[in-house]
């Protein structure tokens, strides 16, 4: 485990950011894993005003995101789909086709899971997983749980995720209750895994997931067992280790 120190959210955005090109660079058809959330945006911001300046070109690449609501249309502001499409894709010149989110209209759960570890598998998994982490350990949707679970799968949301999602929903009662997310199989064969940080907020369980054991009930924790896991982030993020 690499951990690299930001100054504050700003700085955590573009370290992160500038590992994301350097992939790019060496990799032109590098097949990414992205992630949603207020941890992230900053790093789109970043890698479209690189975009903007010529200096990395995403026209090769392919993106596979980890999750998506289940049951959410993609015109819906709340969609992942959307936030990649608002936050990155329409701003650059990944091409459309290329383009891999969960299907949330798809209710048929194991269809649309099988699909996705089948779309992972021919692209030849994941070169570089970009993550955040949830306030209770989970990275995508995999929840704390008494296993960890491999492939994508539906699951049901735990009162803390929902909590912490409800600021993008007009009430609580409108944020989802289950979603398709990547599984942890996925995740840790990426050949390189970045995870960003940021807040006083997420200071107990980065101390949790990442200075104490690997267990399934703090999903992140996996990580500690990835032979290239980079782990950004800030001072308030980084204060109890």
């Amino acid at each position: 485990m690499r951990i690299i120190r930001a100054k504050d959210y700003a700085d955590m955005s573009r370290k992160a950011a500038n590992i994301i090109r350097a992939q790019v660079t060496m990799k032109p058809d590098s097949v990414l894993g992205l992630a949603t959330g207020g941890s992230p945006e900053g790093i789109y911001k970043e890698l479209v005003a690189a975009y903007n300046n010529g200096d990395v070109d995403f026209s090769e690449i392919t993106s596979i995101n980890l999750d998506e609501y289940k049951g959410m249309p993609r015109e819906n502001e709340q969609s992942y789909w959307y936030f990649m499409h608002d936050h990155f894709f329409n701003h650059v010149n990944v091409r459309p086709q290329k383009i891999n989110v969960p299907d949330g209209t798809n209710l048929n759960s194991e269809e649309e899971c099988a699909r996705y570890d089948q779309l992972i598998e021919a692209k030849g998994g994941i070169d570089l997983q970009l993550l955040g982490i949830g306030f209770d350990g989970h990275i995508g949707f995999n929840e704390p749980a008494d296993t960890f679970t491999l492939g994508t799968h539906c699951v049901d949301l735990e009162e803390s995720t929902i909590e912490a999602n409800k600021r993008y929903f007009e009430k609580k009662e409108d944020v989802p209750r289950q979603a398709y997310t990547m599984g942890i199989k996925a995740i840790m064969q990426a050949k390189k895994v970045v995870m960003v940080v940021s807040g006083s907020g997420k200071a107990d369980i980065v101390r949790q997931a990442f200075f104490g054991p690997v267990t399934p009930q703090v999903p992140a924790s996996i990580l500690q067992m990835h032979p290239d896991f980079t782990l950004i982030g800030d001072e308030e993020a980084f204060s109890k280790i």
